[in-house]
């Protein structure tokens, strides 16, 4: 068993895949997100979505460095992770624009104020209001916030976004296919939509993140931030404080901050490409829950995907190898280790993808190909060393 496992963490969401499984798929079954008929408008050239999604364990992290350090202001990075969750795998079906956001805060009310409460709130709103001058509404429609100290430990952060969105401008990933490149877009450094270092961990992995970089110091003073009946061998194994300095690709942080980078959107890039060049766009993979593997879930067929030029894997993603000694292999299923989307395009369209990026700030590189394959399969090449999954 792993170490992200004995955890209680699954990084490819087994037991969720067969508890849904057979529940109705949507109209497009290879789609990022699934998509019904216009119930809403009651118009066949339209369709309605609604995903959920949010911050995971990264609010726990946000609870540590609050508690160490009194920063309130962390809580709005957080509020941005369940925006950017929820954001982003939207984009990957083309929705861009016209949205509806409900949020969902379940705290323990002895452990959390409402100094909180207003600081995740107000950071929503300052987070919609910053992506509306790129053109990307979308509307606060409120939510529920619950006092549910016998459920969570701490706070849980989370969202629920909703869109009607014409047919006309999904993208189903229908697409995808051989002699194809992908287009992967970095999820570290500094954009012209961020004011800060992002290290580009996102939101998936942080309970790896959580236990391997941070010392036992937090286990005996924070016994409410992890499960009490986890193996103490497994618990918050690493050397370091939140408020160590960490200096990464010349930016010098704390390791708190560097953990709580709020979860890069790629709503500006991904709506000026849809809109500009929509027809160079093949299919669109958002590498959340499972890494680098997330993409097989999404291919219309029996395809190679060879991923042999990914970008070097961000300082983070070092330090949290460094202190765990998980393998490639692991790290690769956990973490996006240095891009979170994929935009498969033809070779001819993939230097004006990359321009357009590259204009936001935003690293781009192809960083893999699509072959002609029998099964399903996916090769990433890692410091020069092959790693297979099949499918």
């Amino acid at each position: 068993m792993s170490i992200y496992a004995s955890r209680g963490v699954s990084a490819q969401k087994e037991e969720v895949h067969q508890a849904i499984k057979n529940l109705d798929q949507g109209l497009y079954p290879f789609a990022f997100c699934k998509m019904y008929p216009d119930l809403i408008g009651g118009d066949a050239d339209f369709i309605n979505i609604m995903h959920a999604d949010g911050a995971g364990t990264k609010s726990i992290l946000a609870y540590l460095y609050w508690k160490e350090t009194g920063d309130v202001s962390i809580w709005k990075g957080i509020a941005r992770d369940a925006v950017a969750m929820n954001l982003d795998d939207l984009l990957c079906v083309g929705v861009t624009d016209q949205l509806l956001f409900s949020s969902t805060i379940d705290r323990n009310k002895s452990v959390i104020g409402g100094d909180i409460l207003e600081a995740i709130i107000q950071g929503t709103q300052e987070y919609f209001n910053l992506l509306k001058e790129y053109g990307v509404n979308i509307h606060y429609l409120g939510g529920e916030t619950a006092d549910v100290g016998d459920v969570v430990r701490t706070i849980a952060v989370n969202g629920t976004m909703m869109a009607r969105w014409p047919k006309q401008k999904l993208i189903t990933n229908e697409q995808i296919a051989p002699g194809q490149v992908i287009v992967g877009l970095s999820s570290s450094g500094v954009c012209k939509y961020e004011k800060e270092y992002n290290s580009g961990l996102g939101s998936n992995g942080l309970t790896s993140a959580r236990h391997d970089v941070l010392s036992k110091y937090y286990a005996e003073n924070f016994p409410e931030s992890f499960e009490p009946k986890l193996d103490q061998e497994v618990v918050y194994l690493g050397h370091h404080r939140l408020t160590d300095a960490f200096t990464a690709d010349g930016f010098t942080q704390s390791i708190g901050k560097l953990l709580l980078s709020p979860t890069r959107t790629y709503a500006p890039v991904i709506k000026h490409l849809l809109e500009s060049m929509p027809e160079v766009v093949k299919g669109l993979i958002h590498c959340s829950g499972g890494g680098q593997t997330k993409c097989m879930k999404y291919l219309p067929g029996n395809m190679h995907i060879i991923k042999d030029n990914l970008f070097p894997a961000p300082p983070v993603f070092e330090l949290i190898q460094q202190n765990s000694g998980a393998d490639n292999r692991e790290m690769y299923q956990v973490f996006n280790m240095g891009h979170r989307m994929e935009i498969f395009t033809t070779e001819a369209a993939s230097n004006a993808v990359m321009e357009l990026a590259n204009a936001m700030g935003v690293e781009a590189r192809i960083i893999g190909r699509v072959e002609a394959c029998s099964q399903k399969k996916l090769t990433l090449l890692v410091k020069d060393q092959p790693i297979l999954f099949e499918y």
